[in-house]
């Protein structure tokens, strides 16, 4: 079989997979498990296969014509390089691990048949963005994407928070769509195609007219999808869904996106050096932002949705220096440890009965209860510490490489300004994550107090996946910097000797300190009667996750958590703990800007709507009905009352002609 059948196949397996669980979920129940996972397993042994026959050799082109439609044509076609033959890899091997780990998750849901095939569609959508050589089908699987989003994160739609967090979702990377397919269409005016590999000879000729204007619209796309600053404020929200759908999310689909399509135009973004400058600028904010924001949280999955961004933001900082080989280095390996992040955060959840830190710092003996989750999470929080020899480790270091590479004056396709920024902000952000990841971890597994509840064992589904994950979170930067430097536009990623040294150094350091603050916040905790801290409750309110072992099924609340003395982060950020715990206020901010002028003038125009219109409407209507009224009252039947009036206006028509003749 050829490789672009396979290569077709790919995205069209969970499909046809989704396509039938819907159809099947309520006729035939007993075929939903199988139609989840076997044939995204298909779909991830297809994808190793198009990968190794690729080789991170010349790209594979095959192209179709779907239908005429003038001067620019729609076509169906496949453009598979290096990158997309990876991250298609990451992507369906990921999805299978969170469909095998759902068997068990929500094995109990009654709306499991729904979900699975969600997760399906999810990964198909994906799949196509990653294999497709024309930038409208991209488009299609782009949108296809937002919309199962909606339904996922919306999955406990009982709930306030989980109908909240997928309406804002949606809104917010709409809100980028929507310049994004703007941006899209003036880029395929200017190069007369859709297809990939003809805008990217266009701008290698210099034939696009405006190139910062459409890198900006396409950039507003890319940072609602990948939730970069200022459209992030969704993605800590979208929590509210079940821990495998900020899984697959976060690791492989959706956020993943918005860098791989920048990753795959990167020369246009190129070609304008303004649209590289806020491209660094809006990558450091987001990281510093998201890593003060997440060691302020108190909900474990919203410490790991804002690591999460943090990680994004290393890659579009990776790509302001112009360096699409690190971007996606990293992308693949934050893949696999923040799949395992959130797999394992789902069991320390179902353990502990609540996402609250607090709640499990004041649980003892919680490692106990959990043990695969314990030692898989402490191998994927390494990696997102880039702490050697974890994978993430290698991927940071190439980010950090390549923009040294840029301050050093070695690249004329990225200012040197977007060098600095990105390099002290992944330098400071490199602390910060050390920092969060070190106190998350305390306060998961080093917890005092009584006993963590005993739910007994998780399912196997659950944890073998875990373990399967560990493996690249652990081996797969060192390999891939030494095997798959072909694979990264024959690029090296061997970590340079300064970067290296800059970047662990201020991780241990961040380690180091949250240690040394979590010890002297303990020994304070100890001295205080929790009746006293229970009586001052500061903490936030969150969405809790809180599912049985027997039912999963969730029971979501508003919880007021108390403060934990014990809680490394506050003594950290001292006052700004308060600001970070809420992201900085941006949604009130955003409210304030946006939210409330648009309600206003909603309630404006539904004002004008019934007072002015209808009311317009209304008497349009009484009009006509009281000339009716008057004429039906002047039919009276009596002939002598008809006669009279005949005569009376024969007189007067006689009396108005005379005095017009006389006039005259």
């Amino acid at each position: 079989m050829s490789t672009t059948t396979l290569a077709v196949l790919v995205p069209l397996l969970p499909f046809l997979g989704a396509a039938a669980g819907l159809l099947l979920g309520r006729t035939a129940p007993g075929f939903v498990r199988p139609l989840a996972v076997v044939p995204t397993l298909a779909a991830s042994v297809l994808a190793v296969v198009v990968a190794a026959r690729q080789g991170g050799g010349r790209a594979l082109d095959a192209t179709t014509e779907l239908t005429p439609t003038g001067s620019v044509p729609i076509e169906l076609a496949l453009h598979i390089d290096g990158f997309a033959a990876l991250v298609a890899v990451l992507v369906a091997v990921v999805a299978t691990c969170v469909q095998i780990y759902s068997t068990g998750y929500l094995r109990d849901d009654p709306r499991y048949p729904s979900y699975a095939a969600l997760v399906s569609l999810f990964t198909s959508a994906m799949l196509l963005v990653v294999y497709s050589g024309d930038l409208m089908v991209l488009l299609v699987g782009w949108e296809i994407m937002g919309i199962c989003s909606y339904f996922l994160v919306g999955h406990y739609w009982e709930t306030p928070e989980a109908r909240a967090a997928s309406l804002k979702a949606f809104l917010v990377t709409k809100l980028g769509d929507v310049p994004f397919l703007i941006g899209l269409l003036a880029l395929a005016s200017d190069a007369g195609s859709f297809r990939i590999t003809r805008v990217l000879g266009t701008v290698a000729s210099g034939g696009l007219d405006h190139p910062t204007l459409i890198a900006l619209l396409l950039l507003a796309g890319v940072a609602g999808k990948s939730a970069q600053f200022p459209l992030h404020t969704w993605l800590p929200d979208a929590m509210a869904g079940p821990t495998p759908v900020s899984a697959l999310i976060h690791a492989a689909t959706m956020v993943a996106a918005g860098v791989y399509f920048i990753a795959r135009l990167l020369p246009v973004f190129e070609a304008s050096r303004a649209a590289m400058v806020v491209l660094a600028v809006m990558a450091a904010v987001t990281m510093i932002g998201s890593a003060l924001a997440a060691l302020a949280q108190d909900d474990i999955k919203r410490v790991l949705a804002y690591s999460t961004i943090g990680q994004l933001g290393y890659m579009t900082g990776a790509l302001a220096v112009a360096d699409r080989g690190a971007a996606v280095f990293h992308l693949l390996a934050h893949g696999a440890f923040k799949a395992l992040l959130f797999l394992a955060a789902g069991v320390i959840i179902h353990a502990a009965g609540t996402n609250s830190l607090a709640a499990m710092s004041r649980m003892r003996n919680l490692r106990d209860r959990v043990p695969d989750a314990y030692w898989t999470m402490t191998v994927a929080l390494l990696a997102l510490a880039a702490i050697p020899p974890f994978s993430g480790f290698f991927s940071k270091e190439a980010v950090l490489g390549a923009a040294e590479h840029v301050v050093g004056g070695h690249t004329e396709h990225s200012p040197v300004a977007a060098g600095w920024t990105v390099l002290l902000a992944g330098l400071l952000t490199a602390l910060l994550t050390a920092a969060y990841a070190t106190r998350l971890w305390l306060l998961a597994f080093r917890g005092h107090g009584t006993d963590a509840p005993d739910h007994g064992r998780q399912p196997v589904a659950m944890n073998a996946v875990l373990w399967v994950l560990a493996i690249p979170s652990l081996a797969f930067g060192g390999l891939a910097f030494r095997l798959l430097p072909d694979w990264f536009d024959g690029r090296a990623l061997t970590p340079t000797l300064t970067t290296s040294v800059l970047g662990t150094g201020v991780a241990l350091i961040g380690g180091i300190v949250t240690y040394g603050a979590w010890r002297h916040t303990t020994a304070r905790a100890d001295q205080v009667p929790l009746g006293a801290v229970a009586a001052h409750p500061e903490g936030d309110a969150g969405s809790v996750e809180a599912e049985a072992i027997a039912s999963h099924r969730p029971a979501y609340g508003d919880v007021a958590q108390a403060p934990d003395p014990a809680d490394p982060g506050r003594l950290l950020l001292g006052p700004l703990h308060r600001h970070a715990a809420v992201g900085f206020r941006l949604d009130a901010v955003y409210t304030a800007l946006f939210v409330r002028p648009v309600r206003a003038g909603a309630s404006l125009v539904r004002f004008l709507d019934r007072e002015v219109v209808e009311t317009y409407v209304r008497g349009a209507g009484t009009l006509p009905r009281l000339l009716g009224a008057a004429v039906r009252r002047a039919q009276t039947g009596n002939v002598q009352t008809y006669v009279s009036a005949l005569l009376a206006g024969t007189v007067v028509l006689a009396v108005a002609a005379v005095l017009v003749a006389t006039g005259a």
